[in-house]
């Protein structure tokens, strides 16, 4: 019995599937790991062999045994019938765009999405001649006004990057489906643990895999997963392409994967009771996290998700850019540095304002985002008080 024919039997609770989707021992020897399979020439013993392309895998690019370990588990947990892997997740993105959108479409993409997908619609896309219309995350079924008669995709990434607004993405789908459009979420915060979108009438699924599933902070890797109608559309034109993950890069996400769910109940329980005591303070205006009852979209949270990442927003009072420096460049536990999902925490100043063209990000104070890793949650408490000392103090 194959690794998939496995993933295919009766429905099992998500810790288990972690620990085996995607595996298969016995194809291996019995190793309890995928093996690594570092190669690009897979040799055929037939002249027709060769011509029909008659055996599991023809050539690294299009598959081997450690990404199809790895594809099965993502799309597993997902509970979609295909999964990709990219070189990272902007490229899962891209790839997506680039494979569902052709000349002539109009997309709607919502107006908190991740930077780099801005700059692929306003970038390449448009070049290509598809037309990218801005929407308010918040704007849920009204987004039926925005179809036009070529309206192919609408994008959604909720919670929203940097600005964490919660969209809700079943009638966002059924408005997009009414009109015959494929609705795309760029479900990196949810998970795959947190957020099930083909359950929530999600057509196409990106994550990018650097973050908790990788988890490690040590390696790029995307995956997009589709639903089955989608499939071979996905996989004959991401291979043309000529997208694929490398092989180490694989191997990393597949470590990560295995603890994806020990670690993330401890980034979500963490983070919480970081941002519940941000809450607290006198040098915070507001705390931006979905799982706080204080987060406009809460009521989301609760409707669609099974537990939160330890990623999320703060807005400081008013004070001065030096001030802020002070807080930040003292920090001895949280780096200042792009990315999250890693055991590391993080912290990055942001400004949203200059990333949005169909709704206001108008904060009246600086704006940080935090990553809180798998420190001891007292630890980082005390690390981040000293730093509200040292902006209190360069405040005057």
């Amino acid at each position: 019995m194959t690794g998939s024919e496995q993933d295919r039997q009766r429905p099992r609770r998500p810790a288990t599937d972690i620990a085996h989707a995607g595996r298969d021992p016995f194809a291996h020897h019995g190793f309890v790991n995928p093996p690594v399979y570092r190669g690009s020439t897979v040799l055929f013993k037939t002249l027709e062999g060769f011509e029909k392309r008659a055996q599991r895998y023809v050539y690294g690019r299009r598959g081997t045994p450690t990404s199809e370990a790895l594809e099965q588990a993502i799309a597993c947990l997902e509970g979609g019938a295909r999964t990709w892997l990219a070189p990272s997740g902007a490229a899962a993105i891209s790839t997506a765009l680039l494979t569902f959108a052709r000349a002539g479409d109009h997309i709607l993409m919502t107006d908190a999405v991740y930077l780099p997908t801005r700059k692929m619609c306003d970038g390449v896309l448009k070049r290509f001649g598809v037309e990218t219309t801005y929407y308010d995350p918040t704007i849920g079924a009204d987004i039926a006004r925005l179809m036009r008669p070529n309206t192919t995709l609408v994008f959604t990434e909720s919670p929203g990057s940097l600005t964490f607004e919660l969209q809700d993405v079943p009638a966002i789908a059924a408005a997009a489906h009414a009109h015959g459009a494929l609705v795309v979420l760029d479900n990196t915060w949810g998970t795959p643990l947190y957020f099930k979108p083909f359950t929530h009438g999600v057509d196409i699924s990106i994550q990018a895999a650097t973050k908790y599933i990788v988890g490690h902070a040590d390696a790029m890797l995307g995956a997009i997963t589709v639903t089955e109608s989608l499939a071979q559309r996905l996989v004959a034109e991401a291979g043309d392409l000529g997208i694929c993950a490398g092989t180490e890069e694989m191997f990393l996400g597949l470590r990560g994967l295995r603890t994806i769910g020990v670690r993330l109940e401890r980034h979500w329980q963490s983070g919480l009771e970081i941002a519940r005591w941000l809450e607290q303070r006198p040098e915070v205006a507001r705390v931006i996290h979905p799982a706080l009852p204080s987060h406009p979209q809460h009521a989301l949270w609760q409707r669609d998700f099974l537990g939160a990442a330890g990623l999320f927003a703060i807005e400081l009072k008013p004070c001065p850019k030096t001030a802020v420096a002070a807080l930040l460049e003292g920090l001895e536990l949280f780096g200042m540095g792009a990315s999250w999902g890693g055991y590391e925490s993080l912290v990055l100043p942001f400004n949203a304002a200059t990333a949005r063209t169909a709704t206001a990000w108008q904060p009246k104070g600086p704006t940080v985002r935090f990553h809180i890793g798998l420190e001891d949650v007292s630890d980082l408490k005390a690390d981040l008080e000293a730093g509200f000392a040292r902006l209190a103090a360069a405040a005057g």
